[in-house]
């Protein structure tokens, strides 16, 4: 598949068919990821790849502490969004909502719980960086996650980044043995999209070049 065909056409899916993904699926995506370039050749990310069984429990896991705790999806921002951004978001909200109206869905329901259930995949990957590096090398981490849903689509699997899971950190490193020094970053869900779901047909619009670009010449 053409590199920028894939570039273009990638989207986050939010509804997955139970259809189970491969470990060698799984060990070929990643092992092109781990070429991602790195500070100084780091190379500083870590994998908790988990599937089957294991994926189900953890999900009814996070599910449940979401309701008990209701730590919801947001931004993470520390100080008050530019209108710019807020703009974006609302308008993600208002043409997501469409879709998922026709599923009967509430919104916040359905990200945040879709989210600790991993939108129904059958596996999900969990980045994690070693703590004694500093938070730059998230920068590191970013890059392996975009290297991540690129290379997944191009083998015809779908994906969706999960940020909200590391509000329940403690949780999940308790559950799959993650050591104390390992923090857990974000995690991706990873299957094959549910063509019959009306979410899977929202694809959230990208702003003009214009907005981003600052020329100096």
């Amino acid at each position: 598949m053409d590199l920028i065909d894939v570039i273009k056409n990638r989207k986050s899916v939010r509804a997955f068919k139970s259809d189970p993904v491969s470990r060698e699926q799984l060990e070929e995506i990643l092992g092109l990821v781990i070429n991602a370039p790195s500070a100084i050749n780091l190379q500083p990310w870590e994998f908790v790849v988990v599937m089957g069984e294991e994926k189900q429990r953890l999900s009814r896991r996070l599910v449940k502490l979401y309701r008990e705790k209701q730590i919801s999806c947001s931004p993470g921002n520390v100080k008050p969004l530019a209108a710019q951004f807020s703009k974006r978001g609302a308008e993600s909200f208002i043409l997501m909502n469409p879709y998922l109206e026709k599923m009967g869905q509430e919104f916040n329901r359905f990200v945040n719980e879709g989210s600790c259930n991993f939108y129904g995949a059958p596996a999900a990957v969990i980045f994690c960086l070693d703590n004694a590096f500093s938070e730059a090398r998230l920068v590191d981490i970013g890059i392996a996650l975009g290297c991540f849903v690129l290379v997944a689509h191009h083998f015809g699997l779908s994906t969706c980044p999960i940020g909200l899971i590391n509000a329940y950190e403690d949780d999940i490193k308790e559950m799959l043995n993650i050591p104390d020094n390992k923090d857990v970053v974000i995690g991706a869900a990873i299957g094959y999209a549910d063509p019959q779901s009306p979410i899977n047909e929202f694809k959230s619009p990208r702003d003009t070049l214009e907005h981003f670009v600052r020329w100096i010449d």
